[in-house]
């Protein structure tokens, strides 16, 4: 890091001067000199010194200390990437824990044989789906300078000459000073399709290649261990809502959903074709020396009029010139004409036709891998590139069944209907095999609009394949009703049909999202309802008996605190796991995770350990968002650690296996631990709602306390920070809700009432911590849960908050909120340390602790300067000529510390 520091002065120096670096070093030091002495005077003088700062100084000292956090996230990813290197130059007494070997490695340690082996492989899906959630702070574009240093730094770890490090160095240098001279700030809010592209650079950069070498580095790893080839599926997938999701974001239309996928698709040809072309150039197998399959040689002899000339039909080449015409079927593809390929299992079909054909004279110890890659990416990606899900809220159904119901004489007010009325109405429709409307039928706008989109998906499923809309995802569900509706729309669209002998088809999942703590406690009995229906069974049927459900992470943390959300998540889990077991129903759990603790975020590997063991075995997905996205998949080697370490919990978690990494052992919680929960868990909820709803003065606290509505002004998401523009907190989004907070350095949803909700329990049962302290070595989802607090309490900073607080007007509602915000963290903070047996916070992850110990001296200042920018600037009218600069800034002290504490959102 010292040396990218001194690169990063030497640019500053040449680029403004050294008044500026001067500046910086002097705040740097005091900031240095606070967080390890205290020191009030140090805290005095480092508050005059910013005070001191003036236009245009400020903002180049803000914007220094912003890129030197940059700067730093990039040097902890190449040490990973190097520390990964390492482990594998090692010999094979000293494997990386988490890696795939190290849980092949536990599976044969355990005796787990080869057909359980079989049968975890079956039972194996992790699906990760990536959204435009708002909260990525830093433009692409400085991002993928992020991505060229790291590949310098990998370089320079690897160069041999004086000469090499030289112009190495100099190269960095010259990318720093491109990055000082680069605008962080987007000018406008990125448009969907901004969003779409940004979303598929990861898959165009490192998801294409890196997802089949995890799958083909299992395989041959436990061909290695076990000395047989295992057929490992396709397993690992990534998903996507850029371009599907509606909830609340008026910018998604039925067109431009279309669009997103036509540019999906147009990047998994591109891709293929890049592929192809590798390959081609691989396979030059002559026909004089090998003996090829007269399958092969016959589909060369059909097709080879599809090459644009002879000149590419070499008979002494059979493998290269059926992948020339593979490529020109490619090409016809892209350009709709009948004679390319209608489908990727055409596609596929070839390559394994090409494959069959080299087993006949290669070696089947070690077949081809870069043939098994490309195999692997049609099996992965398709013609589609990632499944789209498809989002959007109960209301928007419920509004134009209302009015199509009405319409056809069905129903005059359907919305007004009890819930028992509003489900038989839809089983009528639902059991008619004759459509409601015709495609010649006028609605108002938002219902046509609605009715589009169920039109686009049927379009997409012709078009593009089955896989390219799978699910069709429902905010806010909170009665069979709402699912029901759902399949109504899907009926009156051709997605969805019931036949005269009572069979239904239906192409289309139908996934309710539990998202408060009232939904998930609901949910249970909601699930049970529904699969009790006869109708909705054989729709399950159709559907091969799989039930997804989503679970808002985010909302249910709003709605009351993290460790509440948490626990109601598990429980609910559960409840409907087994619910789905009694009716012979799979559930796939969709978890929607943020980037922040506050938002369930934390490891990927960390994520599925929480979870129920139970709930593993019929696949998990995850949302990937926001910085996550950039943190975990902008370079190849984290990506590929990432999601190594996911499949190696996956597999662990299925078969029951402790990884060695993790202290707890992989059991069902005893019932005492979950009674425990759930009565810490009712105490945090009355704490939490205590101060969110009761108090009076809370809004105005958060309102003034926080940079919230300056956040509005960051343009980093095209959808809106509040559902319906309203200004009330039921409507205002996790996101901001959370990005606020922790701007402010006060984190409030990550850690707020687990502290009163642990103690109270303890001082009604005896004043014993055994129980925790046993729950924390034995427990994962406990683990995590205290783990999770720890980072909270580790990256929130009372000091820091409490100069937030000053822009709170009314004095009694400033002290009297703040007191306890201060109260309430000093408690948790000296209870999670007597339950993990800890001197300090973060003393089990040393690597994580000092991370944050470096980051905080950059961080701080930034802290301080936005909030005398956002109290200069909520003094000004919006017409003042200053109002623009003082925004600008604040902006960039966002942008800064969302930078130096990472997950923000």
């Amino acid at each position: 890091m010292e040396y990218l520091e001194q690169l990063l002065d030497s640019v500053l120096l040449e680029q403004v001067g050294e008044v500026l670096v001067e500046k910086v070093k002097k705040i740097r030091v005091l900031s240095q000199t606070i967080r390890e002495s205290n020191d009030p005077a140090a805290y005095k003088q480092i508050k005059a010194e910013i005070d001191l700062v003036e236009p245009p100084l400020r903002q180049n000292v803000i914007r220094a200390f912003s890129v030197y956090l940059h700067l730093v996230n990039i040097a902890e990813q190449n040490y990973r990437s190097r520390r990964r290197r390492e482990y594998q130059a090692q010999d094979t007494t000293l494997i990386q824990p988490g890696s795939l070997e190290a849980g092949v490695n536990k599976l044969l340690e355990n005796n787990v044989t080869p057909e359980m082996v079989t049968t975890l492989l079956e039972t194996l899906s992790l699906e990760l789906v990536i959204t435009a959630h708002p909260t990525e702070a830093t433009r692409r574009t400085i991002l993928q300078m992020h991505q060229r240093i790291a590949g310098l730094l990998k370089s320079w770890d690897h160069a041999y000459t004086r000469h090499e490090k030289k112009v190495i160095d100099e190269t960095i240098a010259n990318e720093i000073t491109i990055l000082w001279q680069t605008a962080e700030i987007r000018e406008k809010k990125p448009s969907v399709m901004k969003e779409v592209s940004n979303g598929l650079y990861y898959f165009d950069k490192v998801l294409f290649d890196v997802l089949p070498k995890i799958h083909q580095d299992l395989e041959d790893i436990l061909y290695e261990k076990y000395q047989q080839r295992f057929q490992v599926p396709s397993f690992l997938r990534f998903g996507s809502w850029i371009g599907g999701d509606r909830d609340g974001n008026p910018n998604v239309k039925a067109t431009t959903t279309w669009e997103t996928l036509k540019t999906h698709r147009e990047l998994v040809l591109k891709k293929y074709k890049e592929s192809l072309t590798n390959l081609r150039q691989l396979l030059s197998h002559s026909a004089k020396q090998v003996n090829v399959s007269d399958e092969l040689l016959t589909s060369i002899e059909n097709e080879k009029k599809l090459l644009h000339s002879d000149a590419l039909f070499k008979v002494d080449e059979p493998y290269r010139t059926k992948v020339s015409i593979m490529l020109r079927k490619l090409e016809l593809t892209n350009e709709d004409s009948d004679k390319g390929y209608f489908t990727a299992e055409e596609l596929l079909a070839d390559l394994y036709m090409i494959q069959d054909s080299i087993a006949n004279h290669h070696p089947g110890q070690n077949p081809i891998k870069l043939l098994r890659k490309v195999i692997r990416q049609v099996e992965l990606f398709g013609f589609h590139l990632a499944s789209l899900d498809i989002r959007n809220h109960s209301g928007e159904h419920e509004s134009a069944l209302t009015e199509v119901l009405h319409s056809v004489n069905i129903e005059p007010d359907y919305a007004n209907l009890s819930e028992q009325d509003k489900i038989e109405v839809l089983l009528k429709v639902l059991n008619d095999p004759r459509p409601m409307i015709s495609i010649y039928d006028t609605f108002t706008e938002d219902t046509q609009e609605l009715m589009n989109t169920f039109r686009m998906i049927k379009k997409a499923h012709d078009t593009f394949g089955e896989r390219a809309i799978e699910v069709y995802l429902i905010s806010m569900t909170r009665s069979v009703s709402d699912i029901l509706e759902v399949l109504v729309l899907a009926k009156e669209t051709g997605l969805y049909r019931v036949y005269a002998d009572g069979t239904i088809k239906s192409k289309l999942h139908v996934a309710p999202l539990l998202e408060t703590i009232e939904d998930l406690k609901n949910g249970p009995d909601m699930i049970e309802k529904l699969f009790e229906i006869p109708l909705y069974r054989r729709h399950l049927t159709a559907r091969k008996d799989l039930q997804e459900i989503m679970l808002g992470y985010s909302d249910s943390s709003k709605d009351g605190g993290a460790l509440t959300a948490n626990w109601e998540l598990y429980k609910a889990q559960q409840k409907i796991h087994d619910i789905a077991s009694g009716y012979g129903v799979k559930l796939k759990y969709f978890h929607g995770r943020g980037g922040s603790l506050g938002r369930g975020g934390g490891p990927l590997y960390t994520s599925l350990l929480s979870q129920p063991p139970v709930t593993l075995g019929d696949g998990v997905k995850i949302t990937e968002q926001g910085e996550v996205l950039s943190s975990r998949y902008l370079l190849p080697d984290i990506a590929y650690r990432s999601l190594e370490q996911a499949t190696t919990t996956m597999i662990t978690a299925i078969m029951g296996i402790t990884q060695e990494e993790e202290s707890a052992t992989k059991i069902q919680p005893s019932t005492e631990a979950e009674a425990a929960m759930s009565e810490v868990s009712n105490y945090a909820l009355e704490k939490y709602q205590s101060l969110i709803f009761k108090d009076p003065g809370f809004l105005t606290y958060f309102n003034q306390a926080t940079p919230l509505h300056e956040l509005g002004d960051l343009n980093i998401g095209s959808r809106p920070m509040s559902r319906k523009g309203s200004s009330r907190f039921e409507d205002l989004r996790a996101i901001p809700w959370v990005f606020a907070w922790t701007q402010s350095r006060q984190l409030l949803p990550a850690w707020f009432a687990a502290g009163t909700g642990l103690q109270k329990f303890v001082d009604q049962h005896g004043g014993d911590w055994k129980l925790f302290q046993d729950m924390y070595e034995t427990w994962p989802f406990f683990q995590s849960t205290i783990n999770n607090l720890q980072m909270a309490l580790t990256k929130a900073d009372l000091a820091t908050a409490k100069e937030y607080t000053k822009m709170v007007k009314d004095e009694s509602i400033q002290k009297r909120i703040f007191g306890q915000i201060t109260e309430e963290y000093h408690l948790t903070k000296d209870i999670v340390l007597k339950i993990t047996g800890q001197s300090e916070l973060l003393d089990h992850k040393p690597a994580i602790k000092e991370s944050v110990r470096l980051r905080n001296p950059f961080v701080d200042p930034l802290n301080l300067f936005q909030v005398e920018l956002i109290s200069e600037l909520r003094k000004l009218s919006e017409n003042d000529e200053n109002a623009d600069e003082l925004l600008t800034e604040v902006l960039l002290t966002i942008n800064g510390i969302a930078a130096g504490l990472r997950n923000t959102g």
